[in-house]
């Protein structure tokens, strides 16, 4: 990682600490290049030895003897584990032999859980924990958990609101390390570019078979055109030439690389007239516009073009927020049948709701409003704020349980 981000805050490092200090096994999970091995590296203690299955010597030793890789660590870093998901049956053999805490520190840049294999191997032994690229909230020095003061009542304000075409510069940035190192937007696109291509011609292999490998960047261009919109598998496949079944396969390999999320939505037991089917939300809104090549003067010509990229940008915020809140929280979002919707739904373990509605302007009006009000009277008491994300300045009540909050109040200190 570039030198310039090695001081920047992950706020994920205490709850590193703390599972070391009570599991065998602490799964580190998340995109590439997202950061995980500068955060392990600053947190293994030093009689860890570190491999990377990155090497290819050391991916040859590991493929061809698991259980003779393992045998003699008492205690070890171990990086990019997906590249041989055999090794977790090993350290399952080499943690029940000594159950000590802390042994293992291992990072994944797929999601593991889905391969069955995996699922049985290690549990009661490993804890996982998953890593973003860098949130707004680490980028300014904030510890403030925005989710955990919104739950609590306790609304944050903007200390020093970023607004207009300020704000669409940091949207377009997105998170990832070293992408945001590059001065320009076409300096990051390329980096997006290779790096999306990488994945596809290498750590895909690593998780899944795959019959038609050119048609993956394909499908991947399809989905970013329908980010934030109802996950039609007929549709999207049918523009890459692929039936609905196999679109959806692919889709789910996107999911495991952490690229994108398919995000379910809310409703209750008595709810007929709910959209049932998930909506695609994208991990990062930099990779997003460079793949999209919305670029600042676009969203200047035509404001239109940037919602989908701030709805990813306010998605990826929200989601690296849950992975260190102090409550479960699920994010999910609300659609029915009469047009009525909601960005994101926060529902937190006791099944309490947070509606967040997003305006990608600076006026509201009433109408922007209706949704939230929908969410409200369907969720009743289960209700507990509705929250209208604008693109301005001041933190207001809008009565009746709703709040109108600048965006930048994501990673400012609350009131």
């Amino acid at each position: 990682m570039n030198s310039t981000l090695k001081h920047y805050p992950r706020q994920l490092k205490s709850r590193i600490t703390e599972a070391l200090n009570d599991t065998p096994v602490v799964l580190i999970a998340g995109p590439r290049q997202a950061g995980k091995t500068t955060l392990v590296l600053r947190i293994a203690r030093p009689e860890m030895r570190y491999f990377t299955l990155d090497d290819e010597l050391t991916l040859l030793a590991a493929d061809n003897d698991p259980v003779g890789f393992i045998r003699n660590l008492d205690c070890a870093v171990i990086d990019e584990i997906q590249r041989v998901p055999q090794l977790l049956l090993a350290i399952k053999k080499s943690v029940d032999e000594n159950r000590r805490p802390g042994r293992f520190l291992i990072t994944g840049s797929a999601n593991l859980m889905t391969l069955p294999m995996v699922a049985d191997s290690l549990a009661g032994r490993m804890e996982t924990l998953k890593l973003f690229p860098l949130s707004q909230s680490e980028l300014h020095h904030s510890v403030t958990n925005w989710i955990d003061c919104i739950f609590a009542d306790e609304m944050p304000t903007a200390s020093t609101p970023i607004v207009g075409d300020d704000l669409v510069e940091i949207v377009l940035r997105g998170g990832y390390p070293e992408a945001i190192t590059r001065t320009s937007m076409r300096r990051r696109t390329t980096w997006y570019q290779q790096y999306v291509d990488a994945i596809i011609q290498r750590d895909v292999l690593d998780v899944a078979t795959i019959e038609k490998l050119d048609q993956l960047p394909r499908l991947l261009s399809a989905l970013t055109h329908n980010a934030g919109q109802i996950c039609n598998y007929s549709k999207l496949g049918g523009q890459v030439g692929l039936d609905h079944k196999t679109a959806a396969k692919y889709i789910g390999i996107f999911e495991q690389m952490y690229l994108m999320r398919r995000l379910s939505s809310w409703s209750s037991n008595h709810l007929k007239r709910v959209v049932k089917t998930p909506k695609i939300q994208f991990i990062d809104s930099g990779l997003l516009s460079a793949l999209t090549k919305i670029t600042p003067d676009l969203v200047r010509q035509d404001r239109t073009r940037f919602g989908n990229i701030l709805e990813s940008f306010v998605f990826s915020e929200l989601l690296k927020f849950t992975t260190f809140a102090n409550d479960d929280y699920q994010l999910l979002y609300y659609r029915d049948h009469d047009q009525y919707e909601v960005d994101f739904v926060i529902e937190n373990y006791a099944g309490q709701l947070v509606g967040v509605e997003l305006k990608g302007a600076a006026t509201i009006k009433k109408n922007d409003l209706r949704g939230l009000k929908r969410l409200r009277n369907v969720a009743g008491k289960k209700f507990k704020l509705g929250i209208l994300l604008y693109d301005g300045a001041e933190t207001l009540p809008l009565g009746d349980s709703l709040w109108a909050l600048p965006i930048s109040t994501l990673w400012t200190k609350k009131n």
